[in-house]
């Protein structure tokens, strides 16, 4: 066996299974989105990114105690 044979990988040597029928979508494509619609996009997001959501707080108890 030579060094190229072992280097192999095997999950390729197998071609990929055809992709379900469920992915396919069928009907009328999506509208794109307005001018408007990107930029109060982007301003969210822009909002999302600078701002921190609060942690949830943790519990006073340990587990073992909740029980």
């Amino acid at each position: 066996m030579s060094n190229t044979d072992r280097d192999v990988d095997h999950a390729l040597a197998y071609p990929e299974p055809p992709a379900s029928p469920l992915w396919h979508r069928h009907g009328a494509k999506a509208r794109p989105l307005t001018p408007e619609q990107q930029r109060r996009n982007r301003e969210l997001l822009d909002i999302a990114q600078r701002t921190t959501r609060p942690r949830s707080p943790r519990p006073t108890r340990p587990l073992a105690e909740a029980n």
